[in-house]
């Protein structure tokens, strides 16, 4: 049964963006009318609240001990237990099936297919993960992505570039449906090439679309204009979950939780020690999917104690007290963080991330952004050391192996010679089909060069909350 989200609903898109103040608003800095196109027209919606993305459910965010919860069998050392707080944030209720990488397998073809087939290749995922030298597995090769049996089943053979990709593509799709919505843009099923909706070109000016009805523009000198920013009507941009992030929403101690107190720590996504469930009415059943012991994949036949062989379907078993599917079992999860051993003790304590790279838009001696490249995406290039060097909290684009022990002459991590960890190895979360149960306790961590992919590992995506953390425009619950 699906578990309802413990936070209020959100109001409606329509009903939030378009309250414009009236024009007896006035600024408490100057005293000048806001919406008020005699006197200028500068505007400042009434805007209530973040609209949640297609897919999303909103996860409050606070302090918790990130970090393993039980023996490491392994012995990596790599999880010790640390205090960490993160925002509140938005994070997909499933696993992406693989119905949703069809559709945006058929996008990228009938967009790029003609001119940039190599768009659609590079998208393909890796079906040959499925094969064992020594099983026989062909037919998974042959029907698990594309066949409609598994339609609802979790995408497998996706490396975290490709992933991370998919993000990107989502992010343009639901801005576009958004506007297409609050009829400003028409549907446009004819695009192709560099003429696709990008939300970037669409700010910067470089996309025009098949308009409908722009906004009317306050400023006396312009009749229309399209949505900014400053609108609040496009969402912020769904990528892969940082590791703090993924580790605070499985884990979902917001149901264990009397005021500031956290009454009892769990193992696993759900309460107890056990992985049956101990209710009375599905008492024994498994409250996931993963490998139970050698040659035990799925149970005996009459009584299956997992219903899986492989994997399941993305709304199988019991939700966690957020309300997210499968955050133990079923695939392990790529998120967006690179791996380091010892980032518990070089980590910042709030939104813990390793991996920034920071970019700006490529312009013209002019200071105009830059025209967009030939597949309609606005140009990045990564911050020069000569633009932050007067900067305080940074002074140079690539911070992967900040304070990592790498120095200008020496490199730490030299992947092949003295380790397998590199720049490129990204961190991966959660127990699969495929792995025992040590693997679903949230605090227990691997990592997967990004180039690389498996049968037992997917993703799912996040995104920033803007605002208030709580919902509702900061109201109390």
């Amino acid at each position: 049964m699906k578990v309802k989200n413990h936070l209020l609903p959100v109001l409606s898109l329509g009903m939030m963006i378009f309250t414009a103040c009236s024009p007896k608003d006035k600024s408490s800095s100057t005293g000048w009318d806001y919406n008020n196109e005699k006197n200028g027209g500068f505007e400042v919606v009434d805007y209530r609240e973040q609209e949640t993305g297609p897919g999303l459910v909103l996860i409050e965010g606070g302090t918790f001990t990130m970090g393993r919860t039980e023996e490491e069998v392994v012995h990596d050392w790599d999880n010790m237990p640390r205090r960490a707080t993160v925002s509140s944030y938005y994070l997909d209720e499933t696993e992406v099936a693989n119905v949703h990488w069809l559709e945006y397998l058929y996008w990228l073809n009938r967009v790029f297919g003609t001119d940039y087939p190599e768009v659609y290749r590079k998208a393909l995922p890796d079906t040959l993960v499925w094969r064992d030298r020594l099983a026989f597995n062909e037919p998974y090769i042959e029907h698990y992505l594309r066949h409609p049996a598994f339609k609802d089943y979790p995408v497998v053979g996706i490396n975290w570039l490709q992933a991370s990709d998919f993000c990107a593509w989502r992010t343009d799709r639901v801005n576009e449906q958004i506007l297409i919505r609050e009829g400003i843009l028409r549907v446009n099923p004819a695009q192709v090439n560099e003429d696709n909706f990008n939300t970037d070109a669409y700010l910067a000016g470089q996309y025009e679309g098949l308009v409908r009805s722009p906004l009317k523009d306050l400023n006396p000198n312009n009749d229309t204009r399209k949505v900014r920013m400053e609108d609040g009507i496009l969402l912020p941009r769904y990528r892969l979950p940082t590791e703090a992030e993924w580790e605070f929403a499985a884990m979902g101690l917001v149901g264990n939780t009397v005021y500031e107190n956290v009454n009892e720590r769990k193992l696993y996504p759900w309460n107890g020690h056990s992985v049956r469930n101990p209710e009375d009415k599905w008492q024994g059943e498994m409250l996931a999917n993963f490998k139970r012991g050698r040659g035990d994949q799925m149970g005996v036949a009459g009584r299956l104690n997992d219903n899986a062989d492989i994997t399941a379907p993305v709304y199988s078993y019991v939700p966690n007290d957020y309300g997210l599917y499968n955050m133990a079992g079923n695939v392990a999860e790529w998120v967006m963080d690179v791996y380091r051993p010892l980032s518990h003790e070089d980590a910042s304590d709030f939104r813990s991330f390793r991996g920034n790279v920071y970019k700006t838009q490529v312009t013209d001696d002019e200071g105009a952004i830059a025209e967009k490249d030939s597949l309609g995406r606005v140009q990045l290039r990564e911050v020069t050391e000569a633009e932050a060097s007067t900067r305080r909290n940074y002074q140079k684009a690539d911070n992967i192996n900040y304070q990592d022990g790498d120095e200008p002459d020496y490199t730490l991590y030299n992947s092949g010679t003295s380790t397998l960890i590199d720049d490129k190895a990204r961190v991966v979360k959660g127990g699969s089909w495929k792995d025992r149960a040590y693997y679903m306790t949230p605090g227990s961590r691997r990592f997967l060069d990004e180039n690389q992919s498996t049968d037992w590992l997917g993703f799912r995506c996040a995104m920033a909350r803007v605002g208030s953390p709580v919902g509702l425009g900061g109201k109390k619950r």
